[in-house]
């Protein structure tokens, strides 16, 4: 008895240190990327984009590879194409709760249609049933193009923009705030590399702490003292973000383990959202900050990262490439198109996020996840379920439509003034 109360009390702890971890690593990771953004020329938008979106994307990154390695083409798959639903519907439904949105031009006209075309373009390869190596290969291209497209249109926009006039980010002008860097440097140096050592943090995490602490110690000793500090906290950041979510999924799918709760549920929502805890502790904390490019770019870049990279990536090194599940290619994977277009009406819609348009999303992730579990389970209630989707659905189009029909006033209505 006292054994598995240690042991709870271990559990719980770690839970505890993996929502700090999310939320130190999302703070790190939010303020570094927006302080470099400006150091570069590059827009906080094009940073959340790829910098931070990709970064987020390393759970997803590892368990997709993983299970493709495997032979688990299923798990690959749905990873991703689960955390594209979760990013768009519970991430930015959240965030718009918190604090309306306000959205870029740039993102309605440019980013959310590629987002909806890559997903167009994963349904298409995997029509055949299997995302095949020459498949892997243009997805991985597409994001190399999409990468250097995006920074090289971001320095060339913001070329003629003189910059804000802003205190540079320094040793100097913070150590009056948050003194002595080099010694919290230093001590996540040790922490991180007898931690990883031990076997008591995640090799990648631990590893990307290391780097991220030598990055800066270096910087410093070389005079380079905002870009060192910069680029530290960011890999830091990113180190403790995995780490703390890491953390966190385990304990959670302990503590719902003792409580009973079914393997397929937890599954389903525990796993399934747990590798996107990144992306939520980011975008979050950016909407807090009001560094809203970071918040919505995160996530719309962390889904076509996802479709791009990791699937390319994970079909490229699975042998025979990914085996693609009939139930996804028909269920799954058009709702994540559906969501991906979703996203173009309420974000035209004055290019903003309301309060309402996150509850909207966050109403609809419930939805689709009370849908999953009754399906997994096998439940009988799963028909009222369907016919009452089936009765909203409609609605839901109708609003969307109206939606577009009022932004689409509002621009000309603007343009004729």
């Amino acid at each position: 008895m006292e054994h598995r109360r240690v042991e709870l009390v271990i559990v719980i702890v770690l839970f505890l240190l993996g929502l700090v971890g999310l939320v130190v690593g999302g703070e790190l990771l939010v303020q570094g990327a927006s302080k470099i953004a400006g150091s570069f020329g590059i827009s906080p938008l094009v940073i959340g984009l790829t910098v931070v979106a990709f970064g987020t994307s390393a759970p997803e990154m590892a368990v997709s590879i993983q299970a493709g390695l495997a032979g688990k083409s299923d798990i690959a798959l749905a990873n991703v194409v689960g955390s594209n639903i979760f990013n768009v519907l519970f991430i930015l439904g959240i965030c718009a709760l918190i604090l309306p949105l306000v959205v870029s031009r740039q993102l309605v006209r440019r980013e959310v249609p590629i987002m909806i075309l890559v997903s167009v373009l994963l349904y298409l390869l995997a029509r055949d049933g299997a995302l095949t190596a020459p498949d892997g290969a243009l997805l991985f291209a597409g994001i190399i193009g999409y990468t250097v497209w995006s920074v090289v249109a971001s320095r060339r926009a913001n070329a003629a923009v003189p910059p804000e006039s802003q205190e540079p980010v320094t040793i100097d002008t913070l150590r009056g705030r948050e003194p002595r860097w080099w010694i919290a440097a230093a001590a996540v140096l040790l922490i991180a590399g007898v931690a990883g050592w031990l076997g008591w943090f995640q090799p990648v995490a631990a590893a990307v702490m290391v780097i991220g602490s030598l990055v800066f110690l270096l910087g410093r000793a070389l005079r380079r003292d905002e870009l060192a500090l910069q680029l530290g906290f960011i890999l830091v950041g990113l180190g403790t973000l995995v780490q703390g979510a890491d953390w966190l999924i385990d304990a959670a799918t302990t503590i719902a383990a003792r409580l009973g709760v079914p393997d397929v549920i937890i599954g389903l929502t525990i796993v399934a959202a747990g590798t996107s805890l990144p992306e939520v502790a980011t975008s979050i904390i950016a909407t807090i900050r009001k560094e809203r490019d970071i918040a919505i770019g995160n996530v719309v870049g962390s889904n076509i990262f996802n479709i791009l990279s990791i699937l390319g990536l994970s079909a490229l090194v699975t042998p025979g490439g990914l085996t693609v599940n009939p139930v996804i290619l028909e269920v799954d994977l058009p709702i994540m198109i559906a969501v991906a277009v979703a996203c173009l009406p309420v974000f035209f819609n004055g290019f903003s996020i309301a309060r309402w348009d996150g509850a909207l999303f966050l109403g609809s992730y419930i939805a689709y996840t009370v849908f999953l579990i009754l399906a997994a389970t096998r439940d009988p209630a799963i028909e009222t379920f369907r016919n009452a989707v089936l009765l909203v659905a409609p609605l839901l189009v109708a609003t969307l439509v109206w939606m577009t029909i009022q932004g689409v006033r509002r621009q000309r209505a603007a343009a004729a003034q």
